[in-house]
């Protein structure tokens, strides 16, 4: 474990408290817990702060997908296998990324993310399910779509870039699998679990993650994952949207710091 200050590991679970939280709801809780990682260890390789950080986001994604299948009607099979494609688009994307700038991209993903806003803000509709509706059939049309457009797709956007990924995989769910946003954000966190154990498994080879740190991170990550995912199964889609909407002007915010800032 490296030297830290009581100070600092305190806030450090406390972000991945809240981290754990975002992300069981509608993804995105990376926009905190890396940033605060790195903000807590300044001296720390960057290996090693994306292996921590991996090390810990999986506990609290796999808390919520725990949560999740249990009371929401997920269907797991789908959502492995969307996992597995995401996992395999990932590592493509990653073997493209040293040859791309992040520049060049920044300004590309913000548009589409305010254009995403817009739309979720127009169609209060979207991501919704009225009382004692039925849900629409999967057809493997749309499951084959789901898992080389969502999976592949996103999984390769996630190793090329990444800010943003969790959001992503909930907004194309729901409008691929014509899912509400509670299912769509129940079926991303096993997609998340499939990307984040592939990731984890790299680091953990490489010898980059503070299991230590990670160890007391995660506790407070699986609680605030599993508290998420209950309030998203009991309040319904319109609290998803609500803080769908928060993460994605969030993001916006940070990737316009980054470019200009």
């Amino acid at each position: 474990m490296p030297e830290i200050s009581l100070t600092a590991l305190v806030l450090l679970c406390l972000a991945a408290l809240l981290a754990g939280w975002i992300d069981a709801v509608v993804g995105g809780g990376g926009l905190l817990l890396l940033p605060a990682l790195l903000l807590g260890l300044p001296h720390a390789p960057a290996a090693q702060i994306l292996g921590t950080n991996k090390a810990v986001a999986i506990v609290g994604t796999t808390g919520a997908a725990v949560t999740y299948v249990r009371k929401a009607p997920v269907r797991v099979g789908t959502a492995v296998r969307i996992g597995l494609a995401a996992l395999t688009g990932s590592m493509a994307g990653a073997f493209f990324a040293a040859g791309i700038s992040s520049e060049v991209l920044r300004p590309v993903i913000m548009v589409v993310l305010l254009g995403v806003a817009a739309f979720v803000m127009l169609r209060p509709s979207f991501g919704a399910r009225a009382e004692g509706e039925e849900r629409a059939p999967l057809t493997r049309a749309r499951i084959v779509t789901a898992i080389v457009v969502v999976g592949g797709g996103i999984g390769f956007y996630d190793g090329l870039f990444g800010p943003g990924t969790g959001t992503f995989l909930v907004l194309a769910l729901t409008a691929v699998l014509h899912l509400d946003l509670v299912t769509a954000s129940a079926t991303a966190k096993i997609v998340n679990v499939c990307t984040n154990a592939g990731a984890l498994a790299m680091f953990a080879y490489q010898g980059t993650v503070y299991w230590q740190l990670a160890a007391v991170m995660a506790v407070f990550n699986l609680v605030g994952g599993t508290v998420g995912a209950r309030m998203a199964l009991s309040r319904g889609a319109g609290f998803v949207r609500g803080v769908l909407l928060v993460v994605v002007f969030s993001l916006v915010a940070k990737l316009a710091f980054d470019q200009w800032g």
